[in-house]
């Protein structure tokens, strides 16, 4: 066979301890999308919930809203929880663990030979951002390290914007039109970026539109989005493709 297994494992402590809600539903959109970025289809979670002690109302609020974004972004991405277990009163005396759900997916890619990696290929190729970039610093590696703004809040979460993004880079994997992917996640796009020049041995230029705040266009971890690199023949067709799947490109 040359079919071949993809799985990852993610977890948005750092929103989760804000909102649990978000954070679980977050995790599941990034563990989603990690496998999607490889051409890989997506096909179930697995989780660890781990938590406080649930006697305690704030505890079992926690967990209640994990459990239930958990739920929510599963059913929107069309995944089935085939496992998994739950880690409760992790605390001591005057102090609990933040709520922290670890999502696993696995996925199914047809053709191992279709594989995509994160890191740049080939000098000459077109990097593009898939998915609109949002506002909201909370809960970023950018906050933890400068503080957070007045105005600055946690990112939203589209869940059909997510599911259209990841439907999306399949697509346009299959088609053979992308030569590396990798989605914008913790550090912002401009990591997501360094990353794959890092890994393929080669840097680039690039033009980043700056709505409002340079921080949130180059460090904002608003999900939904993906760094993909195409051949410079092939752009026309990868925006065509983006526009029937609804995705700014």
């Amino acid at each position: 066979t040359r079919r071949a297994l993809v799985a990852t494992t993610d977890g948005n402590e750092a929103v989760s301890a804000i909102d649990p809600y978000l954070g679980a539903a977050l995790s599941v959109a990034e563990a989603a999308r990690n496998v999607s970025i490889t051409g890989a289809r997506p096909l179930g979670v697995t989780n660890c919930l781990n938590f406080g002690d649930p006697t305690r109302p704030e505890a079992f609020w926690q967990l209640r809203e994990a459990v239930r974004g958990l739920g929510d972004a599963c059913r929107a991405l069309g995944l089935p929880v085939t496992g998994g277990n739950v880690s409760l009163y992790n605390e001591a005396p005057g102090s609990a663990i933040a709520p922290t759900p670890e999502i696993g997916v696995v996925g199914l890619l047809d053709d191992v030979a279709l594989l995509i990696g994160p890191a740049f290929a080939a000098d000459g190729d077109v990097a593009l951002l898939a998915g609109a970039t949002g506002p909201g610093l909370g809960g970023s590696a950018y906050a933890a390290l400068a503080g957070l703004a007045a105005e600055d809040g946690l990112p939203g979460l589209d869940l059909a914007a997510e599911a259209a993004a990841q439907a999306f880079i399949r697509a346009a994997i299959a088609a053979g039109s992308v030569t590396a992917a990798q989605d914008v996640s913790g550090g912002g796009l401009a990591v997501a970026l360094a990353e794959m020049a890092m890994w393929g041995g080669r840097g680039g230029r690039f033009r980043v539109a700056v709505a409002s705040s340079p921080a949130v266009a180059l460090f904002g971890e608003s999900p939904s989005r993906i760094v993909l690199t195409v051949r410079p023949a092939d752009v026309p067709a990868v925006r065509a493709l983006a526009s029937r799947h609804g995705v700014r490109l």
